[in-house]
């Protein structure tokens, strides 16, 4: 059986000290399992101790001796904090051994032999941490990544994966049930040799390792929460992104942000594991997921810049195939995984300008002179960098005129748009960046979020709505800082679009000419091509099973849906997760809490019950407000057919009340509560007692009106006996323990709890792991279209705060 594992991953801000290290592991303790693996830095600044001890002894004797004796306190102590008895005397038995081995070496040494001596920061880390887990009764065990990765040396190292795999395998079987402690930042090459896997090697290895492994998830822990839409040191308002899309992450990285690395996605965009960033100080205060989705995007999202920045000017000679000779060079340098942060193509001046970090630049270089390039070459210093990151952003107006505003009285060398269309890049002269940014990011994104809004349907709940929002609309933009815009009213044959708004309030006396006809999608792809806003939300309030089945097509362009409609909830459970997927996968949500209870927070509440912990057992109640109201009026004084009749003129049933009647939207409502409780029911297993005689149901609406006194025939005789046992008739759903789902008439006593309802009430019995002796009770107005609108309003409103 195939082990599910995490993997985590520490930085050396997550190792500085004996606090932090106490930190990590209260974090192992909560987070992780017994077979999950660690990924692990150096602590601190023992790497940079490292670097200096060996420049020293290249240089200066006494340096050297004075980082090795800084670097020898520093290690011991952390042990002596952490550690007692024999663990800690053999570590520090370890420890003193290989300082006394760094003490003996003298210069000149090799790259090999330098690649070694700063590893062992990872190591002293790994073992340090293993130990101390076992001491706090976790067993562990600490794993040089030597021993299964490997790599070849150069200027940005890749783990050999096929070579890797077995070797990683083996070890791992060695140490079941044992959280392994792996260095990072290091393979081994085909001679034995340690090998430096370069900037944020750590975190490669980390990614690259998960995905040996097969692990569900890698969480890199460090000092920040995850990615922010600016560096929060230089803008004190940037936001944490709670969600963030791979391809997105991967040009953020690409682009040289520190906190991603490009060779970090690599191994999350070629595996099914997911990645997370947390901050190991504040766990609980957010966190960042790398999301594999390609969904619609609509515009920048971080605001990124580089202070140090090269350029590598190629000059050709005029004779040459200028277009052919610029994508040669551009896929040489892709295939050396050296592409340029950014680049500018000068035809008529036959010229290459290639952006580059200081860390890659000499590296490029060397590539281009390697391939005997016929070109004059240059490497020019003193630049920097700013872009806009984010899917959409070169198609989304506002935010390129925006980054152009910004950056006009700036020294610009030359603005590119990436291939890919995620980023906005200028390369300047070098220039203070960060005033650059903080403009750009107000610029950007504090204006208000504009949010685009579809209504479908304009019958009972539609009309109610519109007028709740136009009511609400200003309220609701200052709430919550955004601009809220109606661009489309849709019904079953026809709608009205148009994306500088509609007036909610001028809907019912312009529908009718300023409509057009659609056919299929047509409506939601036009919808899906609106541009000028960050998001769009479609209302379904309609009752139609045809717009339910293009709940699909609505979560292909990217947009959130508010539900009011019970179809695809109640649906067969195919189909319910397949539209539950769709959205989840693109970062967009399906709200549907009006779709049981009308304004009652019914869904919301079983939902957040079982994602508690609680376990819900048996549901019960009566969950129609029309049959609620009709039952309560029920009496024998006023035939059902009449109660009917005057429920359907008040708006109190569906358009046609057969709908209420035959018991298929309580079914429905149980179904919903059922899977929200976390069961797995089909509609077909659920036993529904229909009000509506086989002769009726197929007529016109006029017809069974004028025929509905079949309906108080049916009734009259169960009517009378349940008066002579002094009992009165309700219309209730149950779902029993046994996972029985049941809705029909019941005979109940004057005293049951469902007997004494206001009419129109719903009430909903919930029995669950903690409210098992005394179910918790949930009753209030559960019909009506003012309410109803009203819990579309408050889905609006929640979802308002999430996006």
């Amino acid at each position: 059986m195939t082990v599910q594992r995490q993997l985590h991953k520490f930085g050396g801000s997550s190792l500085a000290d004996p606090e932090c290290y106490l930190r990590v592991i209260n974090i192992l303790k909560e987070y992780s399992n017994s077979e999950d693996l660690v990924v692990v830095s150096a602590a601190g600044k023992t790497t940079n101790r490292l670097i200096e001890f060996v420049e020293g002894l290249h240089k200066d004797g006494r340096i050297a001796h004075e980082a090795l004796q800084t670097l020898r306190q520093f290690q011991t102590e952390l042990i002596e904090s952490l550690i007692s008895g024999d663990a800690k005397q053999a570590l520090l038995a370890q420890l003193n051994d290989e300082f006394s081995t760094l003490g003996e070496l003298v210069a000149p040494l090799s790259e090999a032999e330098k690649a070694a001596i700063l590893g062992h920061g990872e190591v002293w880390s790994s073992r340090l941490l293993a130990a101390l887990l076992c001491e706090h009764d976790l067993q562990a065990v600490a794993q040089d990544a030597r021993a299964f990765l490997r790599a070849e040396a150069g200027t940005q190292p890749e783990v050999d994966r096929g070579t890797s795999y077995p070797l990683i395998k083996e070890v791992l079987a060695q140490h079941a049930h044992h959280r392994v402690i792996i260095t990072g930042f290091m393979a081994q090459d085909s001679q034995g040799n340690t090998v430096l896997l370069g900037r944020n090697g750590s975190d490669y290895s980390a990614t690259v390792i998960g995905a040996l492994a097969e692990a569900s998830q890698v969480t890199i822990w460090s000092d920040v929460a995850g990615v922010y839409s600016a560096d929060p040191r230089v803008v004190t308002d940037a936001c944490l992104l709670p969600l963030l899309r791979l391809d997105e992450a991967s040009e953020l990285a690409r682009l040289a942000a520190p906190v991603l690395h490009s060779r970090t996605l690599q191994p999350v965009a070629q595996s099914a594991m997911d990645l997370n960033l947390r901050c190991s100080y504040q766990p609980e205060s957010g966190s960042t997921r790398i999301e594999r989705v390609l969904a619609s995007g609509r515009g920048a999202k971080i605001i990124t810049s580089l202070d140090e920045v090269l350029l590598i000017q190629l000059t050709f000679d005029h004779g040459h195939d200028f277009e052919r000779i610029e994508s040669d060079v551009l896929q040489s340098l892709k295939r050396a995984q050296l592409e340029p942060l950014a680049y500018e193509a000068q035809p008529d001046q036959f010229t290459l300008r290639l952006a580059y970090t200081s860390e890659i630049a000499s590296g490029a270089l060397s590539h281009l002179q390697d391939a005997a390039i016929e070109a004059e070459i240059k490497l020019k210093e003193g630049y920097s960098l700013i872009a806009a990151v984010g899917a959409g952003v070169i198609k989304n107006p506002n935010h390129c005129y925006g980054f152009y505003q910004q950056l006009k009285a700036s020294p610009v060398e030359f603005i590119s748009e990436s291939l890919s269309g995620l980023s906005l890049v200028a390369v300047l002269r070098t220039t203070p960046v960060s005033p650059l940014v903080t403009a750009i990011h107000s610029q950007l994104f504090q204006a208000q979020k504009r949010v685009a809004i579809a209504l479908c349907g304009k019958g009972n709940i539609g009309s109610s709505w519109l007028s709740l929002f136009a009511e609400q609309k200003t309220e609701l933009e200052k709430r919550r800082g955004m601009n809220f815009e109606l661009v489309a009213v849709i019904d079953s044959q026809t709608y009205w679009y148009d994306s500088n708004g509609i007036n909610a309030n001028s809907v019912a006396e312009r529908f009718d000419d300023e409509a057009i006809a659609h056919k299929g999608n047509e409506w939601i792809e036009r919808l899906g091509a609106t541009q000028g806003f960050d998001d769009l939300i479609v209302l379904d309030v309609t009752a139609s099973k045809a717009l339910a089945e293009q709940y699909l097509d609505i979560a292909s362009q990217g947009m959130h849906l508010i539900s009011a409609n019970k179809v695809a909830g109640s649906a067969a459970s195919a189909y319910y997760h397949q539209v539950q997927d769709a959205f989840s996968k693109i970062n967009r949500h399906w709200f549907y809490n009006a779709t049981v209870g009308a304004g009652l927070p019914i869904n919301h509440t079983v939902r957040d019950l079982r994602e508690s912990g609680d376990e819900i057992t048996a549901l019960s109640g009566i969950f129609s407000g029309t049959l609620s109201w009709l039952f309560q009026q029920y009496d024998g004084s006023v035939p059902f057919s009449e109660l009917v009749d005057l429920a359907w003129q008040q708006g109190l049933t569906e358009p046609d009340p057969r709908a209420d009647l035959d018991g298929s939207d309580v079914m429905r409502k149980l179904v919903i509560l059922a899977r929200e409780s976390g069961l797995d029911i089909e509609p077909e297993n659920v036993k529904v007692e229909s009000l509506v005689p086989e002769e009726l149901a197929q007529l016109s609406l006029d017809d069974f009106l004028d025929k509905s006194q079949i309906l108080s025939e049916r009734l009259a005789e169960r009517l009378e006996k349940a008066q002579r046992e002094d009992k009165v008739l309700r219309y209730v759903a149950r779902l029993e323990k046994n996972g029985q789902a049941t809705v029909g008439v019941e005979a109940l006593s004057k005293e049951h709890a469902l007997a004494n309802l206001l009419p129109c009430d719903n009430i909903f019995a919930i029995e669950s792991k903690w409210y098992k002796d005394n179910p918790l009770v949930i009753r209030g107005p559960g019909a009506g279209r003012e309410v109803t609108a009203g819990a579309i309003q408050s889905d609006l409103n929640l979802l308002s705060s999430l996006i």
